[in-house]
């Protein structure tokens, strides 16, 4: 049979029917959506892959994972990017895309807002971490890192912790999560369950949280309990970081719960034996003890003997003869020192030391080497208004009474006849051991010029003096030995004087005749009017002071002793001491 050849309107159908297999086999593929390659040759870096267009596209090599092994005829997944190439007219593919894409549809289908989730901090970025959740990257804001503000993210790099998705953007392909709401939930747990086992009077461990002033938070691993500053220690505590650091792990006891307000209040001096409960025993009265100064104050020093246990040395228990201002004039914190217990408060947790108690005290042989009636010599240390005090040695001073300066000068101010730093001699009156004095005297280690002045002076005597003093009753006159006597108004001239200055003057000097001498009052009276006088003048004076009825004048020695009857009446007239014209 003969073969009939196709007809030209059936080959035109044919070409027409494959050109429209043709356009409906490339109209399935659409950019932007993933679809099945398989790999047709590997060139060097390039990978051309088969995806059942009219034309192959290409794919990096790089975009394989390792250890994937690429050959012809191994079958993926790719993302169609373009069907066409303006350079090679191939199709443009991405596998990175695709597996990137796949991936985000798994997150999408596995986790959603507030599921948990666990990945891998990669690296830091500006405003917090980078976290890798099955291949794809989630953002961690640097507040939701922890509870509290963390100021160094670096360490947290590399490691993997659970993170609860708090939002999830199709459009922008990201996720934030959060560490923080995790760690608060799990503490709110912990604290909850904590505190309703909690019990006063247990011993629990703890972490350093942070330091105050007043004290430090300790984290009980889920509540934070405040330890006060003077729960620390049984001793003195300045600042809290002189016991504590933070991050330091400590036993605490637990003092008291306030559960309604979740506050607790903590203890570590509790935790160990109270040193003061012993003291007693341990420190009695009189025991002497090596200790540290840990602190000063204007009246005194506080000294460490034990651990918690400190004493007060009060600034008059530094030494026996030192006069101490500040107790920072003799000692610093840190020096070591012998102290001695001198009592014991246990209730109020006082105890008082002494240090000179600890060294011999030098007045209780001060009677030996300082003897009444001994002569002794010092340096003038200080005055007052009644006296100066007299350096005998470091820490022993005697006392020289402006009464005991001079034997014939009344002394107002010791500075009138002493000077600060002179050297000077003196006689022991008086020790007084109990009292810490000892009475000196001036005068009494010079001869006393009234004790033979009845015998320099006798009564008719003329004498030379200079006027050192007037007065309203009369005139001093300075005569020898700084011994003065005095010259009344009514024994300054034969003539009548109203008032004393216009007739002698300060300075000016005289010749008297010595009228009456009195050494236990250690006055003299003297008489300007009686010099030139013989014994006949004198007697008719006498004669003429009888008939006035005045005291007589008769006789040499006795007309003088009358006339000191006159200075009697005067002296009873005023208070006049020995050196009143100084």
């Amino acid at each position: 049979m003969a073969i009939r050849k196709p007809t030209k309107a059936a080959e035109k159908s044919a070409v027409f029917a494959e050109f429209l297999s043709t356009v409906a086999k490339d109209t399935k593929f659409t950019p932007g959506e993933i679809v099945e390659g398989t790999v047709s040759a590997v060139k060097g870096d390039d990978v051309f892959v088969d995806i059942g267009y009219k034309s192959e596209g290409v794919v990096p090599l790089d975009e394989f994972k390792e250890g994937e092994e690429v050959k012809p005829g191994y079958k993926f997944k790719v993302k169609l990017i373009d069907l066409e190439s303006d350079r090679t007219g191939m199709v443009v593919l991405s596998k990175k895309s695709a597996d990137e894409q796949i991936r985000w549809q798994q997150v999408l289908e596995r986790y959603t807002e507030g599921s948990v989730v666990n990945g891998t901090i990669r690296q830091q970025v500006r405003g917090g971490l980078i976290v890798d959740i099955d291949g794809i990257e989630a953002f961690l804001p640097g507040s939701q890192v922890e509870v509290t503000p963390v100021r160094d993210l670096a360490p947290y790099i590399g490691q993997s912790f659970d993170f609860k998705v708090i939002k999830i953007s199709n459009e922008r392909k990201n996720i934030i999560v959060s560490r923080r709401e995790l760690v608060e939930g799990t503490m709110a747990e912990k604290k909850a369950e904590l505190l309703a086992n909690l019990q006063k009077g247990e011993v629990r461990k703890g972490r350093v949280k942070n330091i105050t002033d007043f004290g430090a938070f300790v984290d009980l691993d889920g509540i934070d309990g405040l330890l006060h500053i003077t729960d620390m220690s049984w001793g003195r505590v300045k600042h809290p970081s002189e016991v504590l650091k933070v991050g330091q792990e400590l036993d605490v006891m637990v003092l008291d719960i306030d559960r309604d307000k979740e506050r607790i209040s903590l203890g570590l001096k509790q935790t160990t034996d109270n040193p003061w409960a012993t003291i007693a025993e341990n420190y009695p009265v009189g025991s002497r003890v090596r200790g540290k100064v840990v602190n000063l104050a204007a009246y005194g020093a506080f000294v460490e003997i034990a651990p918690g246990i400190e004493g007060l040395v009060h600034i008059s228990e530094f030494s026996w003869t030192k006069r101490v201002a500040r107790a920072s004039d003799m000692l610093n914190v840190g020096d070591e020192v012998d102290v001695a217990v001198l009592s014991v408060d246990s209730e109020n947790q006082k105890i008082a030391l002494g240090i000179r108690q600890t060294q011999d005290n030098p007045w209780d042989s001060v009677q030996d080497r300082y003897p009444v009636g001994s002569h002794v010599s010092g340096k003038v240390r200080n005055f007052t208004t009644y006296g100066a005090f007299v350096e005998l040695e470091e820490g022993i001073d005697g006392m020289i009474h402006v009464s005991d300066m001079s034997w014939t000068r009344k002394i107002n101010h010791p500075s009138e006849c002493l000077q600060k730093g002179q050297q000077v001699e003196a006689v022991v009156l008086d020790v007084n051991v109990k009292e810490q004095r000892i009475s000196l005297g001036l005068k009494q280690a010079q001869n006393d010029p009234w004790s033979g002045i009845a015998e320099k002076y006798p009564v008719g005597a003329i004498v030379k003096g200079k006027v050192s003093k007037i007065a309203s009753f009369g005139a001093f006159v300075e005569l020898e030995d700084g011994v003065d006597g005095l010259v009344h108004i009514s024994q300054i001239s034969d003539q009548r004087i109203d008032k004393v200055k216009d007739a002698l003057q300060v300075g000016q000097e005289v010749e008297a005749r010595v009228v009456k001498v009195d050494r236990a009052e250690r006055r003299i009276g003297l008489s300007i009017r009686a010099v030139g006088m013989s014994d006949a003048e004198l007697r008719e004076l006498e004669a003429d002071d009888e008939q006035n009825g005045t005291s007589a004048l008769a006789g040499s020695s006795e007309a003088f002793g009358a006339l000191g009857s006159a200075f009697d009446e005067a002296f009873s007239n005023v208070e006049w001491k020995p050196g009143e014209g100084k």
